[in-house]
């Protein structure tokens, strides 16, 4: 099966699941986004190793970093793969003396763990093809201020030139249709301009 290279891109609040969070991964040599829906301790555990921060002891995923460095095993790489129900899951390819073994796991743990280790993170085509969501074209460097999709009888409006209740209603639109890119662009314009008043 074909291997898709995937690289951590942001977490942001899902709208859409209570109290759960979307882990977005980017395809490195492509456009394509995988959103997973993880829960709030696991998007901590995330959060805390992209943020650099340190606790003050030693946390799940930590722990489990710390006892592999002591014994010589090593993290080759994370692969999610399957889907099912919706579903993600994902497998760890440990390494110990040349010896390789795979260990089922969750994809938010094995994320967790595959920021920890500094270890690739690979997906295969057919989950990329179910459930990888294209950026269009221009979206991601685009300028701000250019026109946004247009919605029945509405006029094309920019992010910029729109007021914060626009802002609110389109926040709702893009979280509901899990255009979760767009959602993250307009939420971060919101925080802005309430930062500013």
């Amino acid at each position: 099966m074909d291997k898709v290279e995937l690289k951590f891109l942001r977490i942001t609040y899902s709208h859409t699941h209570a109290g759960a969070y979307a882990l977005i991964l980017a395809e490195a040599q492509g456009e394509r986004r995988l959103p997973i829906i993880i829960g709030g301790v696991e998007a901590q555990a995330i959060a805390i190793q992209v943020e650099n921060i340190k606790p003050a002891r030693p946390l799940t995923h930590d722990l489990f970093k710390n006892l592999s460095d002591t014994l010589g095993v090593g993290l080759k790489e994370v692969i999610i793969n399957d889907l099912v129900e919706g579903i993600f899951h994902a497998k760890l390819v440990l390494e110990q003396n040349g010896h390789e073994v795979e260990i089922d796991a969750r994809s938010s743990d094995a994320i967790a763990l595959a920021l920890r280790f500094q270890c690739p993170i690979f997906t295969y085509e057919f989950i990329m093809g179910a459930a990888g969501l294209k950026v269009e074209e221009g979206e991601e460097g685009k300028e701000e201020g250019t026109a946004e999709p247009v919605e029945r009888g509405k006029p094309a409006k920019g992010i910029k030139a729109s007021s914060i209740e626009e802002l609110k209603e389109l926040l709702e639109k893009a979280l509901h249709d899990e255009d979760y890119e767009r959602a993250s662009k307009i939420r971060d314009e919101i925080k802005r301009r309430e930062q500013t008043n």
